[in-house]
């Protein structure tokens, strides 16, 4: 069935001229307005001073963050010296070639952008924005699996798809939809499910849950992805980069939820008398 519908889907969604839209640039898009629609009505359920401006101020940078980041970190990570011999390439954004690891440092580094521009605490935007990456997470990983592109290695099982290309006529794992389906589904629902306690647990707590359980789904899936062709194994013929850039976000996760856990600060919105920002009337 799985091999079926990768068959059946055209990595380009359609075209404008002469410009070609592809599935996996509606991702990103539809990424980002669902995760405002949704950090909109958590902010409005944890009763945070929160308005217009500040939502657009933090996707905004975000944005920028997550791009830059996930591209760079791409031809940090994984361009095994090549970009650094061809630095142009790195904005060579049509060639492909972007890392979560890459994007999630952006994203956490614009975040600090962003608290300084709102004055809203920089855990709490953290904890917004880990609740939602996991919809981004699931649409992008789907886009892979549409695109043909990380694929997993050989199975016998009755849903491995056939790839073609660099690939091999022979059924892989879809790792992509493993990962769509741990790092997107399974990790929005348990977010999605705490963030609706009230009170919401305390500042840091998402953001640690976020990378711990990020950390474990790709560290685990990375047993059945096949590695990146020019990096290959990089130790004892099983440890790949993916579980290398991993491993320190289930540390840095576990410290995280302990510090929230113990300190208790609450999530916080804008300070009050912030400009002509007016407290939403919440229900």
């Amino acid at each position: 069935m799985l091999n079926d519908l990768y068959h059946a889907i055209d990595p380009i969604a359609f075209s404008l001229g002469p410009f070609d839209v592809r599935w996996y640039g509606i991702a990103y898009v539809l990424g980002f307005v669902f995760a405002a629609l949704v950090i909109w009505r958590i902010a409005r359920r944890w009763r945070l001073r929160f308005d217009l401006d500040s939502l657009a101020t933090l996707l905004c940078c975000v944005i920028i963050g997550i791009i830059l980041g996930a591209r760079l970190g791409y031809c940090l990570f994984y361009g095994d010296g090549y970009y650094l011999q061809n630095p142009v390439k790195i904005l060579a954004f049509n060639e492909g070639g972007m890392s979560f690891h890459g994007g999630l440092v952006g994203a956490l580094l614009s975040g600090i952008v962003a608290a300084k521009l709102t004055g809203i605490p920089y855990l709490t935007l953290a904890d917004l924005g880990a609740i939602v990456a996991p919809i981004g997470l699931f649409l992008g990983r789907f886009a892979n699996f549409i695109n043909g592109e990380l694929w997993g290695g050989p199975t016998d099982l009755p849903w491995g798809v056939v790839f073609g290309g660099s690939a091999g006529m022979f059924p892989r794992h879809p790792s992509q939809l493993y990962e769509a389906l741990l790092e997107g589904v399974v990790l929005f629902v348990i977010l999605f499910v705490l963030a609706r306690k009230r009170p919401p647990c305390p500042r840091g707590t998402y953001i640690g849950i976020f990378m711990l359980l990020y950390g474990i789904f790709r560290f685990a899936i990375e047993f059945v992805r096949e590695p990146d062709a020019q990096l290959g194994y990089l130790f004892g013929g099983w440890v790949t980069m993916g579980q290398v850039l991993s491993t320190p976000l289930i540390v840095v996760g576990i410290v995280l939820i302990v510090w929230a856990l113990r300190h208790k600060l609450p999530q916080q919105g804008l300070p009050e008398g912030a400009g002509k920002r007016e407290e939403e009337r919440l229900d």
